[in-house]
């Protein structure tokens, strides 16, 4: 078994209460798995830098159920307790009119039961109200208890405690509102762990808090990583199209940090080795590499120090120019245009393959993407389609001649787009994609990759 941490609605403290929980179990034992609802990344870094293992992704838009639960049984080998991050409130869904893709869908799905994390600080006996309600608006969801959050003074949480008594559900933790326990955060979320100082100081104050917020006696049980009437096979890779190494350099620093850990490992496993290298940092391309992965972060951020990186900047111009297959994710794809403007309306010079320019601004573009591909790149075939989701406050100047996706919103009735861009062996797109179930792309795209020679 393990156990998920939903809210009832976004805001409530489930990273807080996630965090508390992995680092006092990590404290305590060396095992310890965690998982993340829905696309995030930045969450993911919290979980990773706590427990010291990769956290993974469980997303049945971007991937398929089938491919959750397998990946699921999968990490839950070999360690002693296991833990799943929500999104949003535990029944709001992809689309709002249902709750698929949401936190209740994995919960069913994987047969896990709920803790709900209830923000108490503006609630006495209301509470009890909106408790009875999450526990009766779907019988198929198990909620073990939950986690009063934010919580006062002893009296709001008597007050809290006689309110919940009726109704038998266990009060399995209680937070007391501590205004010094903060993780600052931007305009896309949280500030990623590599930014952050004091972050070893904040897992000990995390663990502290957990060693005694918690019903450890009860949460435990609960928190073994079990497996209980979950029958998945695991389909075995196909590494048949790689016979060789293939050397890519990938963009890891603190401007781009955003990857699923399961795109990293499928393409290890189809005999990839990951160079890192930083655009920030590093002047010069790392040796022999026959392919380019950009994934997504915070150029926007970092936008000075790129720019007067020239000589990366002009590194990556000449390999891709060259023929290199690249591969650019979002922050990726913001790299390779003419230039940045950032939230300070100041202009800074990029790559510049791509005849345009990224321009961050106040509208926030958010949500999965149905895209089919309108020609061959090193990574889709013209026509497949594929599921994505987009994430970002920047707009491009101009859209390419002839685009890589034709795009749709998770609501099929949704407004039609166009994006993306293909030039050399370049894809490059605003849409971050997740390829644990269509192992296809990864496997284009290395074999792309082999084929390269700048000779």
């Amino acid at each position: 078994m393990a156990l998920i941490i939903a809210g009832e609605r976004s805001g409530v403290g489930k990273t807080t209460v996630t965090l508390a929980l992995l680092s006092c179990l990590s404290r305590r034992y060396r095992r310890v798995q965690s998982f993340k609802v829905g696309p995030d990344y930045i969450d993911p870094m919290f979980h990773q830098r706590v427990t010291g293992r990769p956290c993974r992704n469980l997303d049945p838009v971007l991937t398929s159920e089938t491919y959750v639960q397998a990946c699921f049984k999968r990490h839950l080998n070999g360690v002693d307790y296991a833990l799943i991050e929500g999104v949003m409130g535990l029944f709001d869904g992809a689309s709002g009119r249902d709750d698929v893709a949401s936190t209740a869908h994995i919960a069913r799905l994987l047969n896990v039961p709920v803790l709900l994390v209830l923000d108490c600080s503006r609630l006495s006996r209301s509470v009890a109200a909106i408790a009875q309600g999450y526990c009766c608006f779907d019988q198929s969801i198990q909620v073990a208890g939950v986690v009063l959050n934010r919580v006062g003074s002893d009296r709001h949480l008597e007050l809290l405690q006689d309110a919940l008594e009726p109704l038998q559900l266990p009060i399995l933790g209680v937070l007391r509102r501590q205004d010094s326990l903060t993780i600052p955060d931007r305009h896309l979320g949280l500030v990623p762990t590599d930014e952050l100082t004091f972050l070893d100081q904040l897992i000990d104050q995390l663990a502290d808090i957990g060693e005694t917020c918690f019903n450890w006696e009860r949460l435990l049980p609960l928190l073994r990583a079990e497996i209980h009437d979950l029958t998945v096979t695991n389909q075995p890779l196909n590494t048949s199209v790689t016979q060789s190494v293939t050397r890519i350099a990938i963009a890891r620093d603190r401007a781009f940090s955003f990857y699923y850990q399961d795109n990293l490992d499928l393409l290890q496993q189809l005999g990839a080795e990951l160079v890192p290298w930083s655009p920030l940092g590093d002047t010069t391309l790392p040796e022999d590499v026959q392919g380019l992965f950009f994934g997504g972060g915070f150029p926007e951020v970092f936008a000075q120090e790129l720019a007067h990186n020239i000589e990366a900047r002009q590194a990556v111009w000449n390999a891709i120019v060259q023929g290199m297959p690249t591969y650019a994710e979002c922050g990726g794809l913001m790299y390779l245009c003419q230039q940045v403007t950032d939230f300070e309306e100041k202009c800074w010079s990029m790559v510049g393959i791509l005849p345009t320019e990224a321009v961050m601004g106040k509208r926030l573009t958010l949500g999965y993407r149905q895209a089919t591909a309108l020609q061959h790149t090193p990574l889709v075939l013209m026509g497949e389609r594929v599921w994505g989701h987009e994430f970002h406050r920047s707009q491009l100047t101009a859209s390419p001649e002839h685009p890589l996706f034709e795009t749709r919103g998770y609501d099929p009735k949704g407004k039609v787009g166009i994006e993306g861009w293909r030039m050399h062996q370049l894809h490059a797109s605003y849409i971050h994609l997740h390829w644990g179930g269509t192992v296809d792309i990864p496997q284009r795209f290395l074999k792309c990759c082999q084929q390269f020679n700048p000779n």
